[in-house]
């Protein structure tokens, strides 16, 4: 299905068959070619979308198995909706879905749109999911999260008066890393099966950065589009390894080539700061005050769910 990159493509993927997985953001880009590719290997694929419309529209272009179901990450009760609905055992949750330097504005719960999407309505769902799932998390991340002042701005995450698109974009990055970290230790201290790895596309071509602020950026990213990025099928392919390889959890991963930009997927750096575990561990506690979604799984109590 996609082009050779390297020594790993999708014609790589083991038999999915008779798993299932939810895609966030599946509609387009990365997301949408994570999703076929994991149809096209036997999976039954949830195409999780703000716009069932265009997620129609998607997954009629995907060959396999495939279903869409509404999910705003921007809003806490579409979240909510979309797990209250869940009744059956879920393998892969890839969360992939995101925004990218925006002009400031606020989720539906009002919180800031970047952090608030990229981060807390991924938090929430993973967490109220959590129950239902049996293999692993995948969550997006970007090499960016080195980016902005490199830390999470705990005093206040929603950057009111010192809010920037970088900022907010490089933190709810730096988010991801550091809650993939915290949910692979608490998932670990609970006994659980379950792994949580990060995933970053490197510099892929998609439709994520025409959405950016900056006139100026939006033209530098057109231009790296055409000289530097590779297409939505390479950069998928750090999240499809990811999600079907046999690697420890927390692992990071990304392509191996021109600074992480492009290449074939394998297991990637990060800063310091997305390595901190106090500081993973003092954002799950603001996360859960943010959003109202705590840990689902004691030490030692893990759920098995049966059924289809």
């Amino acid at each position: 299905m996609a082009e050779k990159n390297g020594t790993w493509n999708a014609s790589d993927l083991p038999d999915l068959t008779g798993r299932t997985a939810v895609v966030t953001g599946a509609n387009s880009g990365i997301g949408r070619t994570a999703a076929d590719a994991l149809a096209r290997a036997g999976a039954h694929v949830v195409l999780a979308v703000r716009d069932p419309e265009r997620g129609r529209a998607a997954a009629a272009g995907l060959t396999g198995s495939t279903e869409v179901r509404r999910l705003d990450l921007a809003d806490l009760a579409s979240v909510r909706e979309f797990t209250a609905g869940w009744d059956r055992p879920l393998d892969l949750l890839i969360n992939n879905a995101g925004v990218m330097m925006l002009p400031e504005q606020s989720t539906a719960d009002g919180f800031e749109m970047q952090f608030g999407t990229n981060h807390l309505g991924h938090f929430a769902l993973t967490n109220l999911l959590l129950p239902y799932l049996t293999d692993r998390v995948v969550t997006l991340s970007s090499g960016l999260h080195r980016g902005g002042d490199g830390v999470i701005h705990f005093a206040d995450v929603n950057l009111r008066g010192r809010y920037s698109p970088n900022r907010a974009y490089a933190q709810s990055k730096l988010a991801n890393l550091l809650f993939t970290l915290e949910l692979q230790r608490r998932l670990t201290e609970a006994g659980s099966p379950v792994r949580a790895l990060a995933a970053h596309p490197g510099y892929a071509a998609t439709n994520l950065q025409s959405r950016t602020a900056n006139p100026l950026a939006r033209l530098g990213m057109r231009l790296g589009n055409l000289v530097v990025a590779q297409d939505d099928r390479a950069g998928a392919l750090p999240t499809l390894y990811a999600a079907t390889q046999d690697l420890p959890g927390a692992s990071y991963v990304g392509p191996d080539g021109m600074g992480g930009m492009r290449g074939a997927p394998a297991l990637a750096g990060r800063s310091p700061a997305a390595s901190d575990p106090v500081a993973a561990r003092r954002l799950w506690t603001l996360s859960e005050e943010m959003t109202g979604v705590t840990w689902p799984l004691g030490a030692g109590a893990v759920r098995t769910v049966t059924g289809g």
